[in-house]
């Protein structure tokens, strides 16, 4: 199995099941034409993501970890009238393209973009009283635990929990691991494993971005 073969099977998925998107695609053209990093989730994985949400009957949804907007684009798509989804971006120049994805794709009345820390801007939402019913991280790896603390704090009952990049290339088994990324990931498993709130599932996936994977966590 290569990962050319991965690539290839994800082409044909997308383009007969998820269905290629204008928008989206420009939204990534955007990020690609301001330099930003090629991070964002596969096509198949928004698509999941919207249709978690869908499932869940999400109303309310935070994600932490904004990038340009191509994930926000597919979860706020999954909101019903009133919905509501919070966003959080610790870098300007991020948020700028990301803003610009957003008011694009028609959605600038559903997301609400917060410029900062994380760990600055999520005890706000607390504080605020602030509320949810999907949860999705996709931010520095190495404060996963951290941001995982907040989301229950954060999420109604019955609510998801999604972590993104979760396998590190397969590095997360490696207990003497070094790298904070992993460091991390393991913490947040631990958490998981030790809460007995949650129920949680890790998914390993392979295509154009590799081998790694997410956490799927019901709260």
């Amino acid at each position: 199995m290569t990962e050319q073969l991965w690539s290839d099977v994800e082409r044909y998925v997308n383009e007969l099941v998820v269905r290629p998107d204008p928008v989206l695609d420009v939204a990534l053209e955007a990020a690609i034409a301001a330099g930003l990093p090629q991070i964002s989730v596969t096509a198949g994985e928004g698509k999941l993501l919207q249709l978690l949400a869908r499932i869940r009957g999400a109303n309310r949804i935070l994600e932490i970890g904004t990038l340009a907007a191509y994930s926000t684009i597919w979860m706020a798509r999954a909101l019903p009238p009133g919905g509501k989804l919070i966003t959080l971006e610790s870098d300007p120049e991020h948020a700028a393209v990301a803003r610009a994805n957003i008011a694009r794709a028609g959605l600038a009345d559903v997301v609400e973009l917060r410029l900062g820390l994380a760990g600055d801007t999520l005890p706000i939402l607390a504080a605020e009283n602030q509320r949810f019913d999907l949860t999705f991280i996709d931010a520095d790896k190495a404060t996963i635990p951290h941001y995982f603390e907040w989301a229950m704090r954060l999420s109604n009952p019955g609510a998801l929990i999604i972590v993104d990049n979760v396998i590190r290339d397969g590095r997360v088994i490696e207990e003497a691991s070094e790298d904070a990324s992993v460091r991390g990931v393991r913490r947040f498993n631990e958490m998981v494993s030790a809460d007995k709130r949650v129920s949680a599932t890790t998914i390993q996936t392979v295509g154009s971005k590799g081998y790694d994977g997410f956490t799927l966590v019901l709260t």
